[in-house]
């Protein structure tokens, strides 16, 4: 599965995907309690065989039922979000986004927070 795959994910699917991700592993009915305004068992067990067959979830049978779990790591997928992000609304362009989040919390950084970035910039200069 390429990491494209995940960005093709339609609304619902990716909140089955945050909620495998937060959970691991769960039966349909337990994916289907989870989800907000949950649609019929059936149209969940077909989003669940949907994103099998894209090869981001994988199920492993527990008695008479199926146990759902996400093949995608979830800092993968977090890299792949990221990407379409940028590309999306800021021209692919990572200091836009940084000049962007900085921008919205303006006085709310801590002066952890403010050095943990300070290091995350060295060690991208240094990586050059």
């Amino acid at each position: 599965m390429t990491k494209d795959t995940h960005d093709r994910l339609s609304r619902r699917e990716r909140q089955i995907m945050d909620i495998l991700y937060e959970r691991q592993e769960l039966s349909a009915q337990a994916i289907r309690a989870a989800l907000p305004e949950p649609p019929s068992y059936s149209a969940v067990r077909a989003m669940l065989a949907k994103l099998v067959d894209k090869g981001v979830v994988k199920h492993r049978e527990e008695g008479p039922r199926y146990i759902y779990s996400p093949v995608l790591e979830q800092d993968d997928a977090r890299a792949s979000a990221l990407r379409k992000l940028l590309k999306t609304f800021f021209d692919g362009s990572a200091v836009q986004a940084v000049n962007a989040l900085l921008g919205m919390e303006k006085n709310q950084l801590s002066d952890a927070e403010l050095a943990e970035l300070e290091r995350a910039i060295r060690e991208a200069k240094n990586k050059q």
